[in-house]
């Protein structure tokens, strides 16, 4: 049921928190951040030494979570070590709506068994960076499977269309006449509710999310509330400079066995060394600009500090040995062309044939190697794809056993004939 403005908090007991000295409070404010409103009350707030309530919200509409996701659970990280309380909202019931935030159509809607899968792979990644045990886990479904259809009509009478219009996506759809679902008018409304819910201090969120962190703040006083502090910060692109999609295959999973992610973060463009240095890592602010210098000149000054991320990323999700390991893998395989020790094995029949026309694009995808079948197609147009080293210009190719093909820069696939034993050549 929704609750009465006359509600308000729950009685939660006090805690505190250990209150930030002046250059740990400048860190937390200033370094990876695009803004927090209010500003002046959320450092007032730091400074109280109470703990605070920190909000994310996470849609499980796809099993992984990404680096993308990581900028902000590290700034989360950042204050639960102070001593303040992380909220994680797990979006069962808005996952299967679909976020439309930056979305030119609406998006299909998930069943609530596709939702719980996603759900359960995502928490096992949150406690790459935050400490699970002192994180709050709260699902949508606690409070959203109460409502009726009085409780959702009263509180969708405390906005108008006119406010969620004012939404750029939103807006952009109706004046070029695309369809917006009512369905997805509620979504803004009910994450906002989620932060009366659980009775927010703050919310965090990418750029992206400002308008649905701005509507959680404006719905709590109708509820007793004060209204939490928004906090953003900047999205990460992925690996090509462009917006982070795995539909293009661009982005690095917070799961990706150490190789792979040390190699995706070797395939990022020199431009993006200092801004991935700057969003996922904790070195000093006063050598980011001479990271950005010899990126900037190029050659083995760029190489090193391409490393030395890639090093310190997998490190992060992976530990320090397993770092060095695909380090030493990648030198192995791209300093000297040999064949990487941990390629992929894609089985497929060869029924007795010496050689097989495979199609790369379904079977690559299906195998989970590539993202989809237009990120292998894009990939072969690019001539990024190559067996036993010579490009192929058709996702049609013919294999032999044991051909070995390399997929970008840094996946390896070996075939192999399912049919007999791994390895083994007639």
């Amino acid at each position: 049921m929704v609750r009465s403005e006359e509600q308000g908090a729950r009685g939660r007991k006090t805690r505190s928190a250990r209150v930030p000295p002046d250059d740990e409070l400048r860190w937390i404010t200033e370094r990876a951040v695009v803004d927090i409103i209010p500003r002046d009350e959320f450092i007032e707030a730091l400074k109280s030494g109470r703990a605070l309530r920190l909000k994310m919200g996470f849609d499980p509409s796809a099993p992984d979570l990404t680096l993308g996701h990581a900028v902000g659970l590290r700034k989360l990280r950042q204050l639960q070590d102070l001593g303040h309380t992380i909220v994680v909202i797990v979006g069962d019931w808005t996952a299967r709506i679909g976020d439309p935030s930056g979305q030119s159509r609406t998006r299909p809607m998930l069943t609530a068994d596709q939702v719980k899968a996603n759900a359960e792979t995502y928490l096992r990644q949150f406690s790459k960076i935050v400490d699970r045990e002192l994180t709050e886990i709260r699902w949508q479904s606690e409070w959203f499977d109460e409502f009726t259809l009085t409780t959702v009509v009263s509180l969708a009478a405390k906005f108008t269309v006119a406010q969620m219009l004012e939404r750029g996506d939103f807006s952009e759809r109706f004046a070029a006449r695309k369809p917006i679902g009512i369905h997805e008018l509620f979504y803004p409304l009910l994450q906002a509710y989620d932060s009366v819910a659980v009775e927010a201090d703050v919310e965090f969120g990418g750029t992206d999310q400002t308008f649905n962190l701005l509507v959680g703040r404006q719905l709590q006083p109708e509820f007793g509330q004060k209204p939490q502090a928004v906090f953003t910060v900047p999205l990460l692109v992925g690996t090509d400079g462009v917006k982070m999609s795995k539909s293009q295959g661009n982005y690095v999973a917070l799961n990706d066995p150490p190789h792979d992610m040390y190699g995706k973060l070797m395939s990022i463009t020199d431009q993006l060394v200092g801004e991935y240095f700057e969003l996922l890592t904790d070195v000093p602010v006063d050598e980011l600009a001479g990271i950005r210098e010899a990126v900037e000149r190029g050659g083995a000054g760029a190489r090193d500090q391409k490393m030395r991320l890639a090093h310190e990323i997998v490190s992060q999700f992976h530990g320090a040995s397993a770092a060095q390991q695909a380090e030493e893998e990648f030198r192995r395989v791209f300093s000297r062309g040999e064949t990487p020790e941990e390629a992929h094995d894609l089985r497929v029949p060869f029924d007795g044939a010496v050689s097989i026309d495979i199609d790369l694009a379904e079977l690559l995808a299906s195998a989970g190697i590539a993202a989809s079948k237009s990120e292998v197609r894009r990939l072969v147009s690019q001539g990024a794809v190559e067996a036993n080293g010579v490009p192929v210009e058709d996702i049609r190719v013919t294999v032999r056993r044991e051909t070995m093909i390399r997929v970008g820069r840094h996946r390896f696939v070996r075939v192999v004939d399912s049919d007999r034993t791994a390895g083994a050549e007639g």
